[in-house]
């Protein structure tokens, strides 16, 4: 993006666009001179912990945190930083958690009238097999609670099922593994939104270069969409 894009996209956001140019200019000096601002390159490198990010909010005082940037760990942190007093903005530690539990997520995509693959929750290795059995392979499997991609995997037949049920730590009735059916030959594409509870703005729909399955952190993108018909791309913001 070039500076004058990112000039007018500061300027449509109005207070978030300031600080989105304070933030881009900030990296861009960081760039350009690694040492001109050591005071701020080391807040922005402290480990994403419960206890460094409390002691950063402490120091900084600001009008709160965005947790839903930077993969599952800020995710993992927003509901106890909301405990310890911390202002989460943007999206809810709730709804974060209505979103990476699959029973809350399915009832209201259930609710929205939106489909979903086929899918089940097991919590030993019969539960697995049974589910994956029903579905039929390949499918995809996952821990619960985790919205970024970590510990993911398309399995492809009973044993592989096997020894991935039996690799999963921490696997409890709360916490069970998902498997969803695969979706072969699909394509993946993902789509952010702006909401101020009202109205919601869907900037841009981004189609995966990779096959779907393959983590959105380790695929390519492309804007805009180049095999996305117009039809599914006005759906897909519809239900975004």
């Amino acid at each position: 993006m070039t500076n004058d894009e990112l000039q007018k996209l500061a300027a449509a956001l109005g207070d978030c666009g300031k600080a989105l140019l304070k933030i881009s200019e900030a990296m861009a000096v960081k760039e350009d001179n690694p040492t001109a601002s050591e005071a701020k390159s080391e807040k922005l490198e402290k480990p994403l912990t419960l206890e460094d990010v409390l002691s950063i909010y402490k120091k900084e005082q600001p009008l709160g945190v965005i947790a839903q940037f930077g993969g599952q760990t800020p995710l993992n942190l927003s509901a106890d930083l909301e405990k310890y007093g911390v202002k989460i903005l943007g999206t809810s530690p709730e709804v974060i958690d209505m979103a990476e539990d699959r029973d809350l997520f399915r009832a209201m995509m259930d609710k929205l009238g939106i489909p979903m693959p086929e899918a089940g929750m097991a919590v030993n290795v019969d539960e697995a097999l049974a589910i994956a059995e029903k579905i039929g392979y390949p499918v995809m499997v996952r821990p619960s609670y985790v919205l970024g991609g970590r510990g993911m995997e398309v399995v492809y037949d009973a044993e592989s099922m096997v020894g991935y049920m039996k690799a999963a730590v921490g696997v409890t009735p709360d916490r069970p593994i998902l498997i969803d059916r695969f979706l072969g030959h699909a394509t993946e594409c993902e789509a952010d939104a702006i909401s101020d509870g009202t109205h919601a703005f869907v900037p841009a729909v981004m189609e995966h270069i990779e096959l779907a399955g393959v983590h959105s952190g380790d695929s390519a993108c492309i804007i805009p969409s180049k095999n996305i018909s117009d039809e599914n791309l006005k759906t897909i913001k519809e239900y975004t």
